[in-house]
């Protein structure tokens, strides 16, 4: 498993579980000739959508003990009006300073379908469409496919269906290429079928992003802030980290460790900011939720309008088939996951995912114009989307239809699973002797990775590679192989160990070679 792919698997948890999110909106103009746009099986009766606000509380504090995240907070809305806006626990464990309900958090994947919000402005406004290719607007950016290059579009690129390998350029972030440069090296990697395959990218969506933004002539975190957060009056969001990094009343990042949640990282997501750089407040994304279940409508003006705004929020491409007959495939749209509920009602949601301290999630259910956002500061513990799917099932159900923590609990824990085929084995008892160590040392050159350098220090070999540069202490296996283990700000699950194996005046790197490309040439 690609350590890096932690939001496509947070995204399928509702449609393995059989509960996933979903399309169009009710309310909006009724056309006569089609049937009601909302069915369901099960009705709400009056009063219930109160009595589950009222469990808001318990259920946050359980997902706490039970998860052990510092902090989180939680906000509900609905038709347009806050219906629950609270904070709870410390912004850094150890520390007093509490989570409240302008606590800035760092939104990782849900920053997808915020930005979704802002392409939709610019649509509105004519700039751009849904279907612009955007090579007209990005002349340099090319695919592997010269065919798909010219054709791919904003909402190919927005709905994961462009035929760019799962979680495209993550790697080179983690090394240090900024986002000009992660864009220009995709045309590198292999292409499945161009619109009949869905595949997580964070660079395939900033892609689309940064044509928009060309096309505004305007940084996206600029553009963002311009169409967006200002209109709607999110004074604490942003897609700029260095904004984040600013406020004073800021949650920290924790991972797990063995004395619980300890924040020793920071995640800085710039090059990616549109598919996953935006931070907020609780407060903010209450007013995101009126902006979205308002049909791009917001205390009465018209931010985007419905009709630009609506294919965001709709079924695009099928991104988790139906593992049986009788069970609801996931679909997703421009940054929202898309699916129907159990009580037939079409829900929209998202996961948001840093490894090294961030996990967050909404989920919508538009017939009754109902939205919630959960955003903790912890890595991914399943806390976030157990706390808004009980509370959509006290909404809907007026009680729990499962243990929703449990339940999230086998698909949340394969993340952490450390990966190399070395992971596990013990060294050989006789290891076969490497070469002196200069014969090891130089340069080694990689298209899509950049060069390498292998340098002999203290007595042993170092891997330094990427414009950051990670430096990677390498340790003799056996022969030509080497290992090292990554540590440190990385995205990789604790445990995790990577080969290097050197032969023919060549050097190949375990953990970059996903996608077949981490072969590195000696020069």
């Amino acid at each position: 498993m690609n350590p890096h792919r932690l939001a496509r698997p947070l995204l399928a948890l509702a449609t393995l579980l059989a509960i996933s999110p979903l399309p169009a909106f009710a309310h909006d103009p009724i056309d006569g000739s089609k049937p009601p746009p909302q069915t369901s099986g099960v009705s709400i009766p009056p009063g219930q959508i109160a009595r589950a606000v009222k469990e808001i509380d318990s259920l946050a504090q359980e997902m706490m003990a039970r998860s052990g995240v510092p902090g989180l907070a939680v906000v509900v809305v609905q038709d347009g009006k806050v219906l629950a806006l609270k904070g709870y626990g410390v912004r850094k464990a150890g520390e007093a300073a509490p989570i409240d309900a302008d606590t800035v958090f760092q939104l990782a994947s849900l920053s997808k379908a915020v930005g979704a919000g802002v392409v939709a402005h610019e649509v509105g406004k004519g700039r751009v469409k849904w279907d612009t290719p955007v090579r007209t607007l990005l002349p340099w950016f090319a695919l592997s496919d010269p065919w798909v290059s010219d054709h791919v579009t904003l909402a190919d690129l927005y709905s994961h269906r462009s035929g760019l390998p799962d979680h495209a350029g993550d790697e080179l972030e983690s090394i240090g290429f900024d986002r000009r440069q992660v864009l220009e090296r995709l045309r590198l990697l292999p292409l499945a079928p161009f619109r009949a395959s869905y595949f997580y990218t964070n660079f395939g969506l900033t892609a689309a992003a940064e044509a928009v933004a060309t096309a505004a002539g305007k940084e996206w975190a600029d553009l963002s802030q311009a169409v967006l957060y200002k209109p709607l009056g999110m004074a604490a969001t942003s897609s700029r980290f260095a904004d984040f990094m600013a406020r004073p009343n800021r949650a920290f990042p924790h991972v797990k460790t063995d004395v619980g949640f300890v924040s020793k990282f920071q995640r800085d997501p710039d090059a990616q900011a549109p598919a996953g750089g935006v931070s907020s407040s609780a407060r903010d994304m209450g007013k995101w939720l009126a902006f979205v279940l308002g049909n791009g409508t917001f205390e009465g003006n018209e931010i985007v309008p419905a009709a630009a705004l609506l294919p965001a929020m709709r079924g695009e491409t099928i991104s988790s088939p139906a593992y049986a007959v009788d069970a609801r495939p996931g679909t997703y749209g421009f940054g929202f996951g898309v699916g129907v509920s159990p009580a037939g009602r079409v829900t929209l949601d998202h996961s948001g995912a840093f490894i090294l301290g961030a996990a967050t999630n909404f989920v919508l259910l538009p017939s009754e114009r109902l939205g919630i956002v959960v955003l903790t500061n912890a890595q991914p513990t399943g806390a976030p989307e157990a706390l808004a799917m009980s509370f959509m099932d006290f909404v809907q159900f007026g009680g729990l239809t499962r243990d929703w923590y449990a339940a999230y609990q086998p698909l949340i824990m394969p993340m952490y699973k450390p990966t190399g085929e070395l992971v596990g084995k013990a060294p050989p008892q006789k290891p076969e002797p490497a070469k002196p160590l200069a014969n090891y040392t130089g340069t080694y050159g990689n298209a899509y990775f950049g060069d390498a350098t292998v340098a002999e220090e203290a007595g042993g070999l170092v891997l330094i590679i990427g414009p950051l540069p990670r430096r990677y202490p390498l340790a003799h296996w056996s022969g030509d192989t080497f290992t090292f283990r990554p540590v440190g700000e990385e995205t990789f699950p604790p445990g995790t160990i990577s080969q290097v194996k050197f032969a023919d005046g060549r050097m190949s790197v375990e953990i970059f070679n996903d996608n077949g490309l981490g072969t590195f040439a000696r020069k």
